[in-house]
């Protein structure tokens, strides 16, 4: 469904050229949830910007959909679905008539197009919402409209640019819901932006991480967790002075790596948390170390993001401002 080739974008800005999309090399099968995962400026909207034709790239080449995004725009637009970060109806519009008049503007007529919209209306939980300003709509029943917009020529791709943000818990758990429903019913493609990690880890069947304008890990938020963080274990010892002998203990555990001492603790990736603490545990007690605290932690992708860059994901996330990506300011 999408297959990109050193896809680059830079924009001129006053302080010189902004090198926002550095060589995007990215394959998505038919089918696939494709998460993207980065800090803001990372590329991610720019690169879901180039895939939708919204922003012609300064190189590489890209096919979406089975046309190319740079001589057949047109028919990428045909057949691909957008929602973006912004509301996408008319806010002094009613619900129904941005649905019909977008499926207008994707070939049907009127007739059809009012099907249609009363079809998604009621698949996307907006019943009774018809005649409604958008304007007077709640956060969540706009972002199901939008989401309702992005379908209304059924796409077998559609991209979803951060279509949760800003939304409460039970909003956002309502949106997946019903586009998680929609994907298998119709048997759609999705690439996903996201800032919110626990969205991408049980969403995503591939999670594709882009720092600094580059694909720097591509794999399942299952492998890329072990392969890259791994489990943490941490212990603390009653006495501090039996912290070089607990540190050893710990390190000399299985597949245990990066000890340090931090404090009264002690900790360590290992590969399986819970089979290594016992065993820690075990020897620590053989050696007189008396252990006042012990936990293990399954990695999360936060931790895959902070082994890769050395930054947490979830703390730009959080501090995230409500504003688009440097490399689209700079454009």
């Amino acid at each position: 469904m999408i297959r990109t080739t050193g896809l680059t974008k830079d924009f001129t800005a006053k302080s010189g050229t902004v090198h926002a999309v550095r060589g995007i090399d990215l394959e998505v099968a038919p089918g696939e949830l494709v998460a993207v995962l980065g800090p803001n400026g990372a590329g991610k909207t720019t690169t879901i910007r180039m895939l939708t034709t919204l922003t012609a790239p300064t190189s590489g080449t890209a096919q979406v959909a089975g046309a190319d995004i740079a001589r057949e725009p047109g028919t990428v637009r045909r057949r691909i679905g957008y929602v973006g970060q912004g509301n996408g109806a008319g806010h002094a519009q009613r619900a129904v008539d941005e649905l019909v008049v977008q499926g207008v503007v994707y070939g049907l007529d009127r007739r059809d197009a009012r099907r249609r919209a009363a079809e998604l209306m009621t698949q996307l939980d907006l019943d009774g919402l018809a005649t409604r300003k958008v304007s007077d709509l709640s956060g969540g029943q706009r972002r199901r409209l939008d989401v309702a917009l992005g379908l209304v020529h059924a796409p077998r791709l559609l991209f979803l640019d951060e279509p949760s943000t800003g939304l409460d818990p039970h909003n956002r758990a309502n949106l997946w819901e019903h586009v998680l429903r929609l994907r298998q019913e119709h048997d759609m493609t999705v690439l996903l932006t996201t800032h919110y990690l626990d969205e991408a880890d049980a969403m995503a069947e591939r999670v594709v991480v882009v720092d600094d304008g580059r694909v720097i890990a591509d794999d399942t938020a299952t492998a890329l967790k072990h392969t890259l963080a791994g489990d943490r274990v941490r212990l603390a010892a009653a006495d501090p002075a039996d912290l070089p002998v607990l540190a050893a203990v710990v390190g000399g555990v299985p597949g245990a790596r990066d000890v340090a001492v931090a404090g009264d603790e002690v900790e360590a990736r290992v590969a399986d948390a819970p089979t290594a603490l016992p065993v820690a545990l075990a020897e620590a007690a053989a050696r007189g170390v008396r252990v006042v605290r012990a936990e293990g932690r399954q990695p999360t992708l936060d931790d895959v993001f902070l082994s890769l860059t050395g930054r947490s994901l979830r703390e730009e996330g959080a501090a995230r401002a409500e504003a688009p990506e440097t490399a689209e300011v700079a454009a």
